[in-house]
């Protein structure tokens, strides 16, 4: 939903390639080395404000997004890849789906096929060749529903960081598909996909077809073969804005040349109330709702025609009034500041499936906060403070107030610089027939080379505005203005510095519902709220994603090995210095040695163990 969010694969065939590179077409693959959780005997949704109908609506709200480019009928129909003599279960299974974090969904009118959580079936026609589609993209929900498990509960969070790993699951759609080829499980998926009774000419046709799709995936994956400068992303993370721009300047325009490595992995974020802050982001770059969110369906594969034929230029698969509808069942249905409280999704509260909070432990919690954090997180939400604060803009000309959350510049922060700086340096080459805005930094024939947020912002404003110019009749400017949320199509990649240069930034945002967040840091290298509050030496340098057993006490997710998890590793072993794009600096609590100086970062002193506690327990309360 957020143009920050996932962009999940490129095409059909880089999300073949990977399997296919890796063995070949002909292999033999094992299942891919995904962690195995212990059963649990109750599953909680926390009460956010939502009803069973609208969280389920939610769940699988279209974005129009091509995201598995397969039909839909062959996912239902595929094998879990791995060496069986029999059958090995169906890899849409919602037991196998689970173990790469997705979770299970009942069947119903909105849902019909029992897809996981953020799973929609998308019936469309591809704007850019006229066929018809019946895929399965990813909605909002994918990347924004939370979960954990605490003594055989699980718990699960509307509008919390997803705990999925996309690329083991890429890998197993991928070699799924491979092992197809060999003749018992082909017959047994033509069982499945055809009807009763099909010709062999049927059968052939099948065949043809997936070895089709496994030779173009090969083909995608050698056009990247050079890349050696990605960072593996694991459970929870994502490289959404250099994915995005993979997408829809690479792989979508099919210019080679705007091909970015992933050197950015961010934790997904979490989304209750992020409709009214003034801009979005880690780095807070994007102003305009309708543009963030097009921008993250575009991201995730919704199709756009960026020729002239067999439609008008910049048609697309992307729902704008889907998309309209998302945001405002998120948003609420009033401004904030009428009646000093946020609506729609609301922020969760600690569960009493977890431990009681410790009342006298979080009322000097409280006071650390005061003098620690409310500067930049600002007063509790449900403080007359928050409401009264500065940070509420005046109302516009529109009469709507949004939140102006903190910024601070990256060196100041000390946080690592990857996601902020990597967007502030990337360029893109675009036809100059577009028209785009922005200016050019230069040109060479009938193109020219852009910065990549503002080509990103007038790409997906070109794609909105041709939706809203082909309704019958076309969209009045007072409805535009409204589902655009009443705010300009701005981008940025930073603020103005004293000296009056860009600096990037990073955005704090209030801390409701923090404690369900976990990891933390924009780049989710940090297990627990306590480790986030300790000095950095103390900071654990392997973070294992893909756990899911809740600490109560610490405030995370247990940090220990686990057989498939991913092994974030925040210091290089050989040379000691903090993994760019993984690093777990900054946001610091210590006090620097006599005379030296204070690490960038540096917030606070070191706050004693049970200081530590203290404000752990405090920040349950929000």
């Amino acid at each position: 939903m957020r143009a920050r969010r996932i962009a999940f694969g490129a095409t059909c065939g880089a999300l073949m390639a990977v399997g296919a590179f890796v063995a070949g077409p002909g292999s033999a693959l094992v299942t891919p080395d995904i962690p195995t959780y212990a059963p649990v005997t109750k599953v909680m949704w926390l009460d956010q404000g939502w009803t069973a109908g609208q969280r389920q609506w939610y769940h699988h709200a279209s974005q129009g997004t091509d995201t598995l480019p397969i039909p839909t009928s062959w996912f239902l129909a595929l094998e879990r890849p791995g060496l069986s003599l029999g059958n090995p279960g169906l890899l849409s299974d919602s037991d196998y789906l689970d173990r790469f974090g997705f979770i299970a969904s009942p069947k119903s009118a909105d849902n019909p096929d029992g897809l996981p959580v953020g799973f929609a079936r998308v019936v469309a026609t591809d704007p850019g060749t006229g066929r018809n589609i019946d895929h399965i993209g990813f909605t909002c929900a994918a990347c924004h529903t939370g979960r954990f498990d605490y003594k055989g509960t699980r718990v699960l969070i509307d509008g919390g960081p997803a705990r999925t790993d996309v690329g083991a699951f890429r890998l197993a759609v991928a070699n799924a598909l491979i092992q197809t080829k060999s003749p018992d499980r082909l017959k047994r998926f033509a069982d499945r996909v055809l009807s009763r009774g099909y010709s062999l000419k049927q059968f052939l046709d099948l065949k043809i077809a997936i070895d089709r799709t496994v030779i173009q995936g090969l083909g995608m994956e050698l056009a990247h073969i050079g890349d050696k400068g990605s960072l593996k992303e694991g459970f929870g993370r994502i490289d959404a804005l250099n994915r995005i721009g993979n997408e829809v300047f690479s792989d979508q325009m099919k210019i080679k040349a705007n091909y970015a490595s992933l050197t950015a992995p961010v934790a997904y974020p979490h989304i209750w109330d992020t409709a009214w802050y003034d801009w979005v982001q880690y780095n807070s770059s994007i102003e305009q709702p309708m543009v963030r969110n097009a921008g993250e369906a575009m991201g995730v594969r919704a199709l756009v025609n960026y020729g002239t034929s067999p439609t008008p230029r910049f048609t697309s698969t992307v729902p704008v009034d889907q998309l309209d509808r998302i945001e405002a069942l998120l948003a609420g249905s009033r401004q904030p500041t009428d009646g000093n409280r946020f609506t729609g999704l609301r922020s969760p509260r600690w569960p009493s499936v977890l431990p009681a909070i410790n009342a006298p432990m979080a009322a000097a919690g409280a006071k650390l906060y005061d003098r620690y954090c409310s500067a930049c997180h600002l007063p509790p939400v449900d403080s007359d403070a928050f409401w009264q604060s500065g940070a509420w803009l005046p109302a516009n000309r529109d009469g709507k107030r949004f939140l102006r959350p903190v910024v601070t510049p990256v060196d100041q922060i000390g946080t690592d610089e990857a996601q902020a700086l990597d967007m502030k340096k990337r360029l893109v080459r675009v036809p100059l027939a577009f028209g785009l805005k922005t200016s050019p930094v230069s040109t060479t024939g009938t193109s020219g080379v852009y910065p990549y947020g503002p080509a990103l912002g007038d790409v997906v404003e070109l794609v909105v505005n041709r939706w809203y110019d082909s309704r019958t009749p076309p969209v009045s400017a007072d409805d535009r203005n409204r589902m655009n949320g009443y705010r300009p199509n701005g981008i940025r990649d930073g603020l103005p510095g004293p000296d009056g240069k860009t600096v990037a930034v990073y955005k704090a945002r209030p801390l409701n519902g923090v404690w369900a967040t976990a990891p933390f840091l924009h780049n989710g290298s940090v297990p627990t709220l306590y480790d986030l509050l300790s000095p950095r030496a103390e900071r654990p340098t392997i973070v294992w994603l893909g756990n899911r057993e809740f600490d109560p006490f610490k405030v995370g997710y247990v940090n220990r090995k686990i057989t498939g998890g991913f092994p974030l590793a925040t210091v290089d072993a050989r040379t000691g210095r903090p993994v760019r794009g993984n690093g777990n600096g900054g946001h610091l609590f210590e006090t620097p040695a006599p005379g030296a100086r204070a690490r960038p970062g540096t917030i606070g002193p070191t706050l004693t163990p049970t200081q530590r506690l203290q404000l752990v327990e405090y920040l349950k309360t929000l």
